[in-house]
């Protein structure tokens, strides 16, 4: 008979970990966030290091001050800029209800179907300062931990400096230690080159869809593009919501199909080609992950942290596939997470 004494512990341990996942989201998504920014710090940092002056001559310490200014003063800049753009959208809001009212009396003039009452409706129930405070508010809230999350990279990049002698502490063993610092390479190396390429991958879509939404007169361009870098680390429905918000918004500031059509094409091409063609070129087959456990992880995730799970679910399931896949006891668990059964 199958030893079924452990399920009952192993089910609550993992609700207790799940429940802790949801009332100390708090203090995990800025941890979380700061080890995203400790892995782009320290790939700033080998960026430097290939110049051999700063190798030479600027201690670590120092480098890692300097690739923290650089991501912190590029987080302000778009901070001030998002700010800039939101309040132009908000000074618009007006216009926006009355190319509302045009679509609507545009449809029922054209195909005479009597949805103008249905849409004022809507119309009158749809707040956009609301709305646009609301993004605002959620993109701000990841900004407003900024002290946080400051303060989490700081504390981890003295850690690291001491990090491998803790480890020869714990582990006397040579063979054991040498076990353990494989696996913590692997997930580095494997977060590093995530982070590191979709960065790039998402920076190309967002720097394309602003050149796009500048050309064909989209309000705030910066502001929409991004939303598409950011929205571009969710996987799967990520791309999707990044080509239909700016859509939906040139529909309302114009008043016309044709622009919002246009947006639709254009940044669901640029979408296409870095997605399937230019994302795979670079990126390779940097992660080994079944699309199937991406698509429920990203549920996962989504349900407990929000779009900042979403954002954090592939590194998180990354990490889990490396360590399950290193424990004989685990390793199933790898097996079924993997892309293709090979670990």
């Amino acid at each position: 008979m199958k030893n079924t004494k452990g399920q009952p512990f192993i089910l609550f341990i993992t609700a207790l970990v799940i429940i802790a996942l949801i009332y100390g989201q708090h203090l995990l998504i800025p941890f979380f966030l700061s080890l995203i920014f400790w892995f782009l710090i320290r790939e700033v940092r080998n960026l430097y290091r290939k110049i051999p002056f700063i190798e030479k001559r600027f201690p670590i310490w120092l480098q890692n001050m300097l690739a923290t200014i650089l991501i912190f003063f590029i987080a302000a800049i778009c901070v001030q800029m998002l700010t800039k753009n939101i309040q132009s959208l908000s000074q618009s809001l007006e216009l926006y209800n009355q190319n509302l009212n045009h679509i609507a009396d545009k449809i029922n003039s054209r195909y005479d179907i009597n949805i103008k009452n249905i849409l004022s409706d809507y119309s009158g129930n749809i707040d956009f300062s609301s709305l646009l405070s609301n993004v605002f508010t959620s993109l701000t809230n990841i900004f407003g931990n900024a002290f946080t999350i400051l303060l989490y990279t700081l504390f981890l990049l003295l850690e690291e400096a001491i990090f491998s002698n803790k480890l020869k502490a714990i582990y006397a063993n040579p063979e054991k230690f040498e076990n353990i610092n494989s696996i913590i390479l692997k997930i580095d190396k494997s977060i590093s080159s995530y982070l590191t390429l979709k960065t790039i991958v998402s920076l190309l879509t967002g720097l394309l869809s602003y050149i796009a939404l500048l050309i064909i007169g989209v309000e705030s361009p910066f502001f929409w593009s991004f939303l598409i870098f950011l929205l571009n680390f969710i996987p799967t429905i990520g791309s999707l919501i990044a080509t239909i918000f700016p859509a939906i918004f040139s529909l309302l500031q114009f008043g016309e199909f044709e622009p919002a059509l246009y947006v639709l094409i254009v940044v669901g091409l640029i979408q296409i080609l870095v997605g399937n063609i230019i994302e795979p070129k670079i990126m390779g087959n940097t992660l080994n992950i079944s699309s199937l456990v991406v698509l429920l992880s990203l549920s996962f995730w989504g349900a407990i942290w929000g779009i900042t799970g979403m954002v954090l679910c592939v590194p998180i399931t990354v990490i889990s596939v490396i360590i399950c896949s290193e424990f004989p006891v685990t390793r199933p668990i790898a097996i079924l997470l993997s892309e293709k059964g090979k670990i």
